[in-house]
This record gives structure tokens, C-alpha cells and sequence, in this order.
């Protein structure tokens, strides 16, 4: 919302503030300042010129050579390319030496043989945004009016000189997107007396509005709708006081109708639209809800397919315009509208807010509607603008308003005591001081033994508990003048809880592994939200609203986020990537309308662990080095000791002979291994290795206890021994044989050798394995040691089969 303080002035006295003062105070008391300017700071030596004589450049096509009266005794001449130059216009000259934009120096020079001593400028060329240009003269030069001096400053006649304040409006205080607004809360906060006209009407008594037209609105859809028709109007450009005030306030100028909209909705915050009575072709119209797949062409000429939500205007059977949002093409307001209906409402601001956000269609009209209008002035907005509109286009108001029914206009009461305003501010204002602020603010307010009845009028409709009044009493007493005083109590040390502290340690261990932290976006699409599912029955949770396509349901996985990271890394030649996310995934039952938050950890990689160098060669990622970095992790967090890993073809995203379920105490806790190669195609990925953890019930397992052992005094024995086994028996088997039937005394069993190949019969594999023999009370015999590795061997050859080689 940009503020002129010229047009501020008019309704509270504001010109003998400087306006960084004015910024600060509504910053500090209402709401944000994005900033202040003034058009005219860096111009200089622009003024008004009359072109007394144009004629074609010799040797150009386009060029102009103009004789310029600039109020001096003798013209200058100016060479001018804009189309639509002509003489006996009055129009913005920059003289030689004068500043423009963008601090650009204007010198004399010639061009193409021809002397020109300055610039004939358009608006953009001296600080004017594209956006609020009048389209006429978007490709050419601005033309003042004819009451403009040659010679004087053209920054009166254009409002440069109006300092602007660029107010950003939080959606709570949605009364501050009108000029009266923010007169209302500057006029409180200084404590200073406030104008504001009321919009009148002067009827004609010879036409009346129900030989125009009648209307038939749902309350629930529009607890307001009135019309107004003024006839007899002439279409044609807005006086100069009327197109300064829109384009300081960022609108662009189009003509008297469109331009009287949107000068009441700047000045009062309530959004109106006009309809070309003719092109209605009905004398009633309709507020109603769309129905589902009708259509309508909008005002930016955009065909648009509605929906059963959208409420829409019609004329009893086609839509004419999408209600609170944007008028349509087919009434529009043009230079032969004669006859002109003007529509002033309250609409359902839900409706309002899903249609524009579907449609992205962002006005200033439903902006307004979302964020809630002032009810009290709906008809009288709509009288001051049908009357303006009559005087600026020579029309006549016909007499009466049409309309269905109407809103009930109250103020909201609301009690509070001076005691808890003085507790929760810790401050020691009086009575008197606290009816002061209250009436200041323009509510009327009765006080008995410090208890206060307030009654807030429709222009605040954001307040309506007592937390609301004693955020009025702070802002406008100021927060600079409530005191500072440290918090009483007993320290309570923070410290995190369990599942916190977990976490913590788990992105350090894996950032130790060399794995560096992503955090993708909890939403994603349906089918990726599907893969790699822990929980194959649980049902998706789709948003009604999604922002884009891409992030229409929560996810249900966490790998399915880092493949995207991955491939949008891969894509821009990062060929090695190993990234990790912990997060909260979401599983629907299928009786339940909310997910469960469950907590994941999930992995990918690709490319290569180790890159070569003089002494190593390259080490690319493979099943064993993820499959690491998952027994690491549940070893660091205490649970290790009892993984056990299964392989599996089960799931559909995995590489079926590359992956492994992961199970501790028998429940299922994650997978590890490579993604399916028709997925990572899908990614343009080579080979990429993930796993993926339920941490939350890895924090609910039991943690192994941790114990300390001393370095024993007595020497360890070790025994080697290589079995010739079946390809399909697996080494986890092995080595839980051994250790069952190793003894007391054996303490660790490693696989040190794997081979299958030519000296080796096909399907038959050789596995070579050390036992490490050990007691901390005495040293162990070769006998000991011979009968409990004997004892190995013997099952281990009748279980499998196995050959000792």
C-alpha cells in the first residue's frame, strides 16, 4: 500500500512531519515500512515545454525536429522519436545539463546533422514505473495539460513532489489497505483531529434504478450486494488531480470510470467494479456459485474454466464476472459505454481466497476481500463513487440502490479491566489515560470502578477479544514507553530429551561417514510420496490446495527427496554425491482422516568414496560401503550387536538381487541397497545406493549396555580356516554357526576372503574365516584351543556340507 502523505494530509494534518519521522512511527506502532521516496529526488532541470513547431528530420524516417518553448526568450530545438509528438503540446522537457533516471546526464548534441538541446521525455524517462503509465502513452512521450507553464517544473503537475510511504499490510490488519485507514491510525497515534468526508449522492429524480435492473444474491455468498447506475455518461481520461492520486498510489490510469473504482478502493479499501449496462443484456443480476466446468474470459482476456466454489456474477444465465476478483471481458467499461451499473459488495472471503489462489489471480479487490472489508461504508463508497463518477463523466445518478438485502451493521463490545491491562504490560496507567487511547482510536468506551465497556466500530473489524485492546493500549502508549524488567522465577537448566539427543548424534555419525545433511520439501507428488514404502496399507494425505503440481501430497519416504538432490546435483556435473536427510515422514490409516509423524533417516549415494591418487586407486560406492555406513550408525547408537540383514526382492524400487531388509529383535526397521536401474534412469542416474531407517523405532529398542573391558594380560590364539561352500548359503549363517558352537572362550569371528571363479566348481563359492580364541583369566592351551575349533569344523561341515580347504 503506498501512501501519499499529500492525500494523508487531506484527512489528518501530517505536513509538518518529515517523513522518516512518519515512517518510523508507523512502523513502530502499526506495521512495516518497505520505504520512502519522493519521485522527483536525483531529477533536476526537467520542465514543462510547448511544442510550437514539429517537422520531419531530413534524414531520418522517425526522428522530429521541434521547436520547444521552455519559457525562455527563445525556443529550443529538440530532436524527438516518440509517435505520437505533434506541435501545440504540452509536454516534460529535460534542458541540457538536467538529470533523469536512473541519474542519466541529458547534453547537448546533434543527431544525424541536427543540433538538439535537450530531451523531450515520457513518464518512464524520468522515475515513472512501466505498471502505472496510461496505455496511450506507454510507447511515446507523456502530454501534459493545457493549464501546464512552459518553463516551470513538471514535478507538480506529475505529484513528484509527494513524499510516498510503502506500507506493507500484515493480513491482521487488513483496515490499513485504504487511505482512511491509515489516517485513523496516524491520526491516534499523534494524538491529532480527523476528517473524513462523507460520500454523498445527488440523485436525479427522473430515472430510477429499477427500470435498470434488480438483484438476486445468496446471503451466504454475498451478505452484501448494491448497485447503482449512472447514465448519460461520457467515457474519456481523468482529470490530472485524479490520475496524480493512482499513479502515487501504484494504479495505472485508464479512464473516468475504471479510475473512480480505484480511487475509492485506495481510499477507502473497499473494492467496486463497473459493467457496461448495455452489454448485460438482462435487466437482473445473479450472485451465485459456478457451476463446474462453466467459463468466462476475464479482463486480462484470459479464458478461464471455473469450478462449483467460484462465485460469479451474471445476468441470469452467463457469467459476467468472477466476484471479487476480476471483472469480465464481455461487460467491460469502454469508450462507448454509455451507461454505466456499479457494483459495491461483501463476499465470502473463503470462496474469494480459493478462487484467486487456483486462478492466480492476485488483485487488489480480493486481496482486500480476504483480509476482511470496513461493512459500515460498503453503500457509502458506492454513493461517493457513483456521484464522482456522474461529475467526471457528465452522467446522471439514477435514484435508488438495488439490492436483495442488507447487512446488519453493529459495533463489536468488548470488556476489559484497567488492572489486567496494567499486568500484562506492567504499566500504571490511569483511567484517564486509558480512555484516552481508546477514544483516540475512535472507539466509544464506558468505564465503572476500572472496568471498561468498549465498543468497536465496523472500521476495526480485526478486534474482538480483550488481547486486542491491550495490544491498542501498547501500541499507541508505545512500546518504547512500557518498561524493561527481567523475568522473576527459579532457572530451570535446558537440556535436550532423549529422542532429541539422538537425533543429534545421528546426523553427526553420518556426517562423520562423509555424508553431507539435504532437507527436501515435505511435500512431493503422489507417486513418489508411494515409493519405497515401510507401510505398504498406509493410505497418502493429499492437499486440497496444493501450491504446484509438484507438491500435491505429504511424503511417506525420504529417499524419493534425496533422488531429486542427487539428480539436480548430477545435472550439473556433480558426479560424486552422498547426501543424507533426517526428518518426519507421514502415514495415513486407513480409518484415520490425519497422518502419524514418524521419524526417518535416509541416505544416497553415488559416484565414487574415493577419488584416486598416487597411492590409492578410485573407490566407487558399492552395496558393502552404504551397507558400512547403516552398522556404524546402529553400532554408534547402541543396537548394533543384534542387525541382522536379509535379502530381499520385495521391494519394487530396489534392486532385486542388491538389497536388504534390516531387522533388529526381529522387527523390521529399514532397508539398505541399490536402487532399481529403470528408476535411477528415471532420475538420469547411474548407479545410486540408499538406505532408509525408522529411527523412531530405533529409539524405542533396547540399547546394548555398554561395558568396559580391560585389555587382557594373557595372549589371544588365532585359527584361519577356508570352507568350499553352496553360492546360496550365506555368510551371516556361517558365522552364527561358528559362534554357537565355538566355546566360551571364542571372542570375535571375522571374514577376511571371498572367492568364486575358475579353481572353484560353479555354484560353489570359498570362504575364508579368523576365530580368535581368548580368556582374560589364564592363558588358553593349543588342546583348548584344537578341541573347540574341531568342534567348528565338524558342524560346520555337517550343517553345509562345507569342504575345508
Amino acid at each position: 500500500m503506498k501512501v501519499s502523505t499529500k492525500w494523508l494530509n487531506d484527512y489528518v494534518k501530517v505536513d509538518d512531519l518529515a517523513v522518516e519521522e512518519l515512517a518510523e512511527k508507523i512502523e513502530r506502532t502499526a506495521v512495516e515500512v518497505d520505504e520512502t521516496y519522493r519521485l522527483e529526488e536525483g531529477l533536476k532541470k526537467i520542465v514543462v515545454g510547448k511544442t510550437l513547431e514539429v517537422v520531419k528530420h531530413p534524414d531520418s524516417d522517425h526522428l522530429n525536429i521541434c521547436q520547444v518553448d521552455v519559457g525562455e526568450d527563445e525556443p529550443i530545438q529538440i530532436i524527438c522519436g516518440a509517435p505520437n509528438i505533434a506541435a501545440n503540446q504540452k509536454v516534460i522537457v529535460a534542458l541540457s545539463g538536467a538529470r533523469i533516471a536512473g541519474n542519466v546526464k541529458i547534453k547537448r548534441g546533434k543527431m544525424r546533422g541536427q543540433v538538439s538541446n535537450g530531451m523531450i521525455c515520457a513518464l518512464q524517462e524520468i522515475g515513472f514505473s512501466e505498471s502505472v503509465v496510461p496505455k496511450e502513452y506507454a510507447d511515446g512521450i507523456y502530454v501534459l495539460p493545457e493549464s501546464a507553464v512552459p518553463g516551470e517544473p513538471v514535478y507538480n503537475y506529475l505529484g513528484m513532489d509527494e513524499d510516498i510511504i510503502d506500507v506493507d499490510v500484515t493480513p491482521n490488519r487488513g483496515d490499513m489497505l485504504s487511505m482512511r485507514g491509515v489516517a485513523r491510525d496516524v491520526a491516534a497515534v499523534y494524538g491529532r483531529e480527523l476528517t473524513l468526508p462523507m460520500g454523498t449522492v445527488n440523485e436525479d429524480d427522473g430515472l430510477h434504478i429499477k427500470d435498470y435492473l434488480s438483484v438476486k444474491a445468496d446471503k451466504e455468498l454475498a451478505p452484501a450486494y448494491k448497485l447503482r447506475v449512472i447514465d448519460n455518461v461520457t467515457v474519456k481520461p481523468s482529470p490530472m488531480w485524479l490520475q496524480k492520486r493512482l499513479w502515487n498510489a501504484g494504479v495505472r490510469p485508464i479512464n473516468n470510470v475504471v479510475d473512480v473504482t480505484n480511487y475509492i478502493l485506495m481510499d477507502y479499501g473497499q473494492p467496486l467494479h463497473s459493467f457496461d449496462y448495455n452489454k448485460i443484456n438482462s435487466k437482473e443480476l445473479v450472485v451465485r456459485l459456478a457451476e463446474q466446468g462453466e467459463k468466462i474470459t476475464t479482463l486480462d482476456d484470459q479464458e478461464r474454466e471455473l469450478q462449483s466454489g467460484d462465485i460469479v456474477i451474471t445476468n441470469g444465465k452467463d457469467p459476467i464476472a468472477l466476484a471479487g476478483v476480476m471483472g469480465g471481458a464481455n461487460t467491460e467499461v469502454d469508450d462507448n459505454t454509455t451507461t454505466v451499473v456499479l457494483e459495491s459488495a461483501m463476499f465470502d472471503s473463503s470462496s474469494i481466497r480459493k478462487t484467486s489462489r487456483r486462478e492466480n489471480l492476485h488483485s487488489e479487490a480480493s486481496m482486500r476481500f480476504e483480509r476482511g472489508i470496513n461493512r459500515g461504508t460498503i453503500e457509502e463508497a458506492l454513493d461517493y463513487a457513483a456521484n464522482l463518477i456522474a461529475e467526471l463523466g457528465d452522467g446522471k445518478v439514477a435514484t435508488g440502490i438495488a439490492q436483495e438485502q442488507d447487512i446488519d451493521v453493529q459495533d463489536t463490545t468488548v470488556e476489559i479491566s484497567l488492572e489486567k491491562i496494567n499486568n500484562v504490560l506492567g504499566t500504571d496507567l490511569s483511567v484517564a489515560d486509558v480512555t484516552d487511547i481508546f477514544e483516540r482510536l475512535g472507539f466509544k468506551v464506558e468505564e465503572n470502578a476500572g472496568e471498561f465497556v468498549v465498543n468497536v466500530p465496523p472500521f476495526r473489524w480485526d478486534i474482538s477479544i480483550p488481547a486486542d485492546l491491550i495490544e491498542e493500549v501498547a501500541r499507541i502508549y508505545g512500546y518504547d514507553n512500557i518498561p524493561a524488567t527481567l523475568p522473576v522465577g527459579p532457572t530451570t537448566p535446558g537440556h535436550y530429551t532423549y529422542e532429541q539427543q539422538v537425533i543429534r548424534n545421528t546426523r553427526a555419525i553420518l556426517e562423520a561417514s562423509g555424508l553431507t545433511q539435504a532437507i527436501s520439501y515435505g511435500l512431493t507428488t503422489k507417486v513418489k510420496a508411494e515409493r519405497f514404502a515401510f507401510e505398504p496399507a498406509m493410505k497418502s494425505t493429499e492437499l486440497d490446495f496444493p501450491m504446484s503440481s509438484d507438491h500435491t501430497t505429504v511424503r511417506m519416504n525420504l529417499i524419493s527427496g534425496l533422488l531429486d538432490d542427487v539428480s539436480y546435483n548430477k545435472a550439473r556435473k556433480v558426479e560424486n554425491v552422498a547426501f543424507y536427510e533426517q526428518g518426519r515422514v507421514f502415514f495415513r490409516d486407513e480409518d484415520s482422516e490425519r497422518p502419524r509423524e514418524v521419524e526417518h533417516v535416509a541416505a544416497a549415494m553415488t559416484g565414487l568414496i574415493e577419488d584416486a591418487t598416487w597411492h590409492d586407486k578410485k573407490r566407487p560406492v558399492d552395496f558393502y560401503v552404504i551397507k558400512g555406513i547403516v552398522q556404524n550408525l546402529l553400532d554408534k547408537v547402541g543396537v548394533g550387536s543384534r542387525v541382522i540383514y536379509t535379502a530381499t526382492a520385495e521391494h519394487e524400487e530396489m534392486h532385486p538381487g542388491r538389497t536388504a531388509n534390516i531387522y533388529i529383535d526381529g522387527e523390521f526397521i529399514g532397508f539398505v541397497g541399490e536402487v532399481h536401474p529403470t528408476l535411477a534412469k528415471e532420475y538420469n542416474l547411474d548407479r545410486v545406493y540408499v538406505f532408509e531407517l525408522d529411527l523412531q523405532k530405533v529409539m524405542e529398542l533396547s540399547k546394548d549396555p555398554e561395558v568396559y573391558e580391560p585389555v587382557s594380560k594373557f595372549p589371544a590364539i588365532k585359527r584361519d580356516i577356508a570352507l568350499l561352500v553352496a553360492e546360496d548359503i550365506q555368510n551371516s549363517d556361517i558365522i552364527k554357526t561358528i559362534k554357537e558352537n565355538g566355546g566360551a572362550n571364542l571372542a570375535s569371528v571375522n571374514i577376511f576372503d571371498v572367492y568364486a571363479g575358475e579353481k572353484i566348481d560353479l555354484g560353489f563359492k570359498s570362504l575364508a574365516y579368523t576365530l580368535t580364541f581368548e580368556n582374560k583369566e589364564r592363558t588358553l592351551t593349543d588342546d583348548e584351543v584344537n578341541k573347540a575349533f574341531d568342534k567348528v569344523v565338524n558342524k560346520l561341515q555337517e550343517n553345509y556340507k562345507a569342504v575345508i580347504r
